[in-house]
């Protein structure tokens, strides 16, 4: 079936450019809505449209005549202020939210995060029942549960809206988690218990997720303001998989281990160390990455399961095995 005029927003991110391929695979009329214009999606011959998200009439002249909308784009992390998360990441959801609204775009698919209901303890089989934490340690979780009821606020204005939260995006092109692991190989160490699972999505199963949730939405519209939590459902140490992109890259495993309380502690010092001397770049831990580090979050994806027919095509082993490739041929 055919999503009519679509706009990425993101098109040439991580998620953003797999989930724009695989729309130009499937015969859709594709448009890219990002700061820069990228060769690659050039090359895919998608129409990309330039401008920020921040900027409201950029983002409703780019809806003009669009049918659905996969709002990808983010700012992620896990330092920086929070006023440029704000912007990016709220502000532009409603922007983008105001412009589906005024354009009368038929469905928008947005991109979230299990991160907004983490609540610094140990999740195991968390279904999406769990509600939003009291407070949170860093400004990327806290802007995304912002932008998230937006979404739900929109859903309950009329927009056809779908939430998505795959958690921990990985594979070739990766341009975030798996170099964020190799550049720090050598200084890295195990923190917390090593048995705790996390769940993790293959980029290309997070760009099927979306397509279904579209397709799936323009055939059920009851489906309206649902929030689907989506992996690899196949949860497994952190330490493990972080030891297998190390492994792919050609790299020793993690050494070392240090406690979960003294991760914290580390990250509270350097938090206010970097704030105190305004230091741009990321810390060498925070409080969020110490408490994400030590605790187990994976998640049910039984109503993705039921709802959108979403099944991870391409598993964790064959991934790594394209993730071997990529990284050999870099």
């Amino acid at each position: 079936m055919s999503l009519g005029n679509i706009l990425v927003t993101g098109g040439g991110g991580f998620l953003g450019k797999a989930l724009v391929t695989k729309l130009v695979d499937k015969g859709e009329n594709v448009f890219s809505f990002s700061r820069s214009r990228y060769s690659d999606l050039d090359k895919l011959g998608v129409s990309q449209i330039q401008g920020d998200l921040a900027d409201a009439d950029a983002v409703a002249d780019a809806l003009k005549g669009m049918d659905t909308v996969f709002h990808t784009a983010a700012k992620p992390g896990i330092w920086g202020a929070y006023d440029e998360y704000f912007r990016i990441n709220v502000t532009g959801t409603v922007h983008v939210i105001d412009a589906c609204m005024k354009n009368k775009v038929g469905q928008m698919i947005h991109t979230s995060s299990p991160s907004v209901v983490f609540d610094d303890k140990d999740m195991h089989g968390a279904n999406e029942s769990v509600p939003y934490p009291d407070k949170y340690l860093a400004p990327y979780p806290e802007t995304k549960a912002l932008a998230e009821k937006e979404v739900m606020k929109a859903a309950g204005q009329g927009l056809c809206v779908i939430i998505l939260r795959p958690h921990l995006i990985w594979g070739p092109e990766d341009n975030h988690l798996v170099p964020g692991i190799i550049n720090r190989a050598q200084r890295l160490k195990i923190i917390g218990p090593d048995t705790d699972l996390v769940d993790t999505i293959y980029v290309d199963n997070a760009a099927d997720a979306h397509i279904l949730a579209a397709e799936k939405l323009s055939q059920n519209p009851d489906l309206s303001g649902n929030i689907y939590f989506i992996s690899q459902d196949e949860p497994m140490s952190k330490w493990t998989l972080a030891n297998a992109f190390l492994a792919a890259a050609g790299l020793p495993p993690i050494k070392g281990h240090v406690s979960g309380k003294t991760a914290y502690a580390a990250g509270w010092l350097f938090e206010c160390i970097y704030r105190t001397f305004g230091i741009k770049k990321d810390p060498p831990m925070t409080r969020f990455a110490a408490k994400e580090l030590a605790t187990s979050h994976w998640f049910d994806i039984s109503r993705a399961k039921n709802d959108l027919g979403y099944v991870p095509k391409i598993s964790t082993q064959e991934g790594l095995k394209r993730l071997k490739a990529w990284l050999n041929q870099e």
